[in-house]
């Protein structure tokens, strides 16, 4: 008698066995006195405070559904400028923010992304979409990736490509739109600056990723990554001021008004690529490096180093102590105030593009719940981390980031 085949009832284990949730939330200070709004002189007081939520959902054993959904509210001193004249400031200086409605905005975005992975797990696609908002600007995007995992897993190899589909509503400098006048203003001769507002307000980025990752030894994984990103249209910032040196300067009290709005190339070109280099030194330490060079044709190059030792004090709690170098050169367009001149066809005295140096000190810390026993609702806690970190520019702009985040996993 012939046995009968028994069918095959072997367990394929989910890529996500329940869903998570993410609750992030961020605060940003900063302080420097070279705002761009107001031609690199002024000041750079700036708060910002960041929510986001990310749902991952297991659809069945292969595929997960990711929504990121994030909310940004922040106070400008140097935007508030862009319009200096409408608070109540008794003398109007670029040193001191305007009470007026612009000093405040609000960015909302939603990102959501699907991911299959092959029933061997050797094949990882996603796919994922982008959306955001905020007063003066509109952004849609989309991409995708592919992974291929090798030897045995041991070996990763990721490509990926984003594009990004923008819009400004522009806003230029109050003295600067049509129908401007200021009995107060002061100088030699007639204010007239020779303005004219940018005709297309379009700005388009494309991006192609290649990652490599490999586990070398027990103790030892690296990651090499290249990524190529092409923008075209209004890459300018329409509010950022710009002084010639060669025009008369005018005033509203100690305010000095526009000679022309930041002009830049309507095409950037950029190459990052770098690698990582993570040790586990034991139970308590491991060890994660990185490094970033970045070369674009508007003339910067930039270096970009850090490290992070996460050590274990206990089986719940991991202290994270990291630091982070950077230094860039400066675009060939930048110029301090008064140091363009109004013959040159670009020119910004943003110093974002200037050339500086910058470090980063932080200190985090991280609780896990092995077993999630913590409750909210249905959803158990599985960690919280807490991070600090101090942030100082060589050109004066320092800063201080405060993040905190959780995630919790379902029944």
């Amino acid at each position: 008698m012939g046995l009968a085949q028994q069918s095959n009832t072997s367990y394929q284990k989910r890529v996500l066995e329940t869903s998570e949730i993410d609750v992030l939330f961020s605060y940003y200070g900063q302080d420097g006195q070279n705002a761009a709004v107001t031609g690199g002189e002024g000041t750079e007081e700036l708060t910002d405070a960041t929510s986001t939520i990310v749902l991952r959902m297991p659809m069945n054993e292969n595929d997960v559904l990711t929504v990121d959904v994030g909310l940004s509210a922040y106070t400008s001193a140097s935007s508030s400028n862009v319009n200096p004249l409408d608070g109540g400031n008794i003398n109007t200086t670029p040193f001191d923010a305007s009470s007026g409605e612009s000093r405040k905005d609000l960015l909302a975005y939603i990102n959501p992304s699907y991911q299959h992975s092959s029933e061997d797990r050797n094949s990882i696609w996603s796919a994922n979409a982008y959306f955001s908002t905020e007063y003066d600007y509109f952004s849609i995007g989309f991409g995708g990736s592919y992974s291929r995992l090798f030897n045995e897993k041991n070996t990763e190899l990721t490509l990926s490509g984003n594009v990004f589909l923008d819009k400004w509503n522009a806003i230029y400098p109050i003295e600067l739109r049509e129908g401007f006048f200021d009995d107060r203003i002061t100088g030699n001769g007639t204010y007239n600056p020779n303005f004219s507002v940018f005709d297309k307000e379009n700005r388009n980025s494309y991006s192609v990723s290649l990652s490599f990752s490999q586990i070398l030894s027990k103790k030892l994984q690296g990651a090499l990554f290249m990524d190529v990103v092409s923008q075209n249209g209004l890459l300018s910032t329409p509010f950022q001021r710009v002084y010639f040196g060669d025009t008369e300067d005018f005033f509203i009290d100690d305010f000095q008004l526009a000679d022309d709005v930041e002009r830049l190339p309507d095409t950037r070109f950029k190459i990052p690529f770098g690698g990582r280099l993570n040790y586990y030194v034991n139970d308590l330490v491991i060890l994660r490096s990185y490094y970033r060079f970045y070369w674009d044709d508007w003339g910067i190059t930039s270096h970009t180093f850090s490290i992070e030792a996460p050590f274990k004090v206990t089986d719940k709690f991991t202290l994270y102590p990291t630091y982070r170098y950077y230094t860039q050169s400066a675009a060939d367009y930048f110029y301090a105030k008064e140091e363009a001149v109004s013959t040159f066809e670009f020119y910004t005295s943003d110093y974002d593009l200037s050339k500086y140096d910058a470090h980063q000190y932080g200190l985090g810390i991280q609780y896990k719940d092995i077993f999630a026993n913590s409750k909210i609702l249905t959803f158990g806690l599985k960690t919280i981390d807490l991070r600090f970190s101090k942030y100082d520019r060589s050109d004066g702009l320092d800063a201080n980031i405060l993040t905190l985040g959780a995630t919790f996993i379902g029944n």
